[in-house]
């Protein structure tokens, strides 16, 4: 044991000291003007040769370079000519600060024991020293939703801005929802490591139902309650699904468990639902419609989900939703996912080559997470009076080969493009004679 803690110290002491942490932005205190670049608004709008003001950490303009304004009235200009400009991507159902090595359970903090955990909170347990947030900035990924995961309700997320000394700072929407994983109906057979077999029922899933519906009535009848009761932190944490302050978020892959697990949420009126996951989504769309239920699609770059579906099943299932008049958005749930975000843009520009237009996969990682999420009134989409969280890049930011950012903000505040990776670029571009 002795020598396992020793280890563990070492590996994260060579971690922590191998490369400087970017210092966090400091509070805007000038205004900024950018102009000559595209400006892809995330509104449906893209607008050539624009300029985008921002005072305070808002943005003021947003018009064409041969509109009427005045350069003066702004402290610094910076010429973006040829360059594009898009809102900060937003990460929804991910693991960033709360994980830093999968394979060291010390760095680990995104689940507890126990089957229902609706109190625990991401919100205090965000690490904003974590070395992969800074190479996630990179690709514009600037603001996510910390999740928990585990058990049948795993906690409470929060969303934050992926720049802060602490998570105070960090902090843009504290205990936005509850994440309930739906039990699975059939668990898939491993025949050995390199052959899967087919589905055997899950044994458990009438006790976890019943489980759910009891834990369920007795939070509505918790959260009813007009007197003063004795204080039960599960129940307390729940009151929010029941009031709307709060949003229940619903894993659930396959159609059955997705009708299944709607219509328990709204036998207990629950106002606010959204499906996470959702693989089986594009083939309930009129009950989801009807339901008004939005959907965080899982990881775009997977596999389908069963053995008769087309092998392109994951990519065009944004684009069916889309046609369907479902609001979506993309998420990168899976092995690694908090590494796996800075791929984020890129899981969109996919869905281009799938029938979406490159406006509308933009969306997806932008306005339509943030509506989702409860946060588009501030941010999602460049538009006066929005927060200036907003980036410039050389090219085609949901294009891997062009996505390269010279300029980011997170609420007006100008931060520092560097992380571990860039450093070891430069490191060994300078060994190697070629910088």
């Amino acid at each position: 044991m002795k020598r396992y803690f020793t280890f563990v110290a070492f590996v994260l002491g060579a971690i922590y000291t191998f490369a400087q942490q970017p210092i966090p932005a400091s509070p805007p205190n000038k205004s900024i003007l950018l102009k000559g670049a595209t400006i892809h608004t995330a509104t449906g709008k893209v607008i050539e040769n624009g300029v985008i003001g921002i005072k305070g950490g808002k943005i003021v303009l947003v018009a064409e370079s041969n509109s009427q304004f005045k350069t003066e009235l702004y402290d610094t200009v910076i010429d973006c000519t040829g360059k594009q400009i898009y809102p900060g991507f937003i990460d929804p159902d991910c693991t960033l600060g709360l994980v830093e090595i999968g394979a060291v359970r010390a760095t680990t903090d995104v689940a507890d024991i126990g089957a229902l955990n609706p109190e625990l909170r991401t919100l205090t347990t965000y690490n904003t020293d974590s070395k992969i947030t800074p190479v996630v900035r990179l690709n514009g990924v600037l603001t996510a939703q910390i999740t928990p995961q585990g058990g049948l309700i795993s906690g409470t997320s929060s969303i934050m801005n992926l720049d802060g000394w602490n998570w105070e700072d960090a902090c843009y929407k504290a205990d936005d929802g509850v994440h309930l994983n739906w039990p699975i109906m059939y668990a898939r057979v491993f025949l050995n490591p390199d052959q899967i077999g087919g589905f055997v029922p899950n044994k458990s899933y009438d006790k976890q139902i019943q489980l759910l519906n009891k834990f369920f009535s007795d939070a509505q009848a918790y959260a009813k309650q007009k007197t003063h009761v004795e204080m039960d932190v599960k129940l307390e944490a729940m009151k929010g699904v029941f009031d709307g302050s709060k949003t229940l978020f619903i894993y659930a892959s396959f159609a059955k468990e997705i009708l299944t697990a709607i219509t328990m949420a709204k036998g207990f009126s629950i106002p606010k639902i959204v499906l996470v996951g959702g693989k089986d989504s594009w083939l309930v769309t009129d009950f989801l419609k009807q339901n008004n239920i939005p959907v965080i699609v899982t990881r775009v770059h997977s596999q389908p989900a069963m053995p008769d579906d087309d092998v392109d099943q994951p990519y065009k299932t944004p684009y069916l939703l889309q046609q369907a008049g479902i609001l979506y958005c993309l998420e990168n749930e899976g092995d690694q996912e908090e590494n796996a975000s800075r791929n984020l843009p890129f899981m969109a520009g996919t869905t281009v080559a799938y029938g979406l237009t490159q406006e509308q996969a933009l969306e997806a990682i932008t306005i339509n997470a943030a509506k989702i999420l409860g946060i588009d009134n501030s941010t999602g989409s460049i538009e006066v009076g929005k927060d200036a969280t907003l980036f410039v890049s050389d090219g085609d930011a949901l294009d891997m080969r062009t996505n390269n950012l010279s300029l980011a903000f997170i609420k007006g505040k100008k931060i520092q493009l560097t992380s571990i990776q860039t450093e070891l670029n430069q490191k060994y571009m300078q060994k190697y004679g070629l910088k």
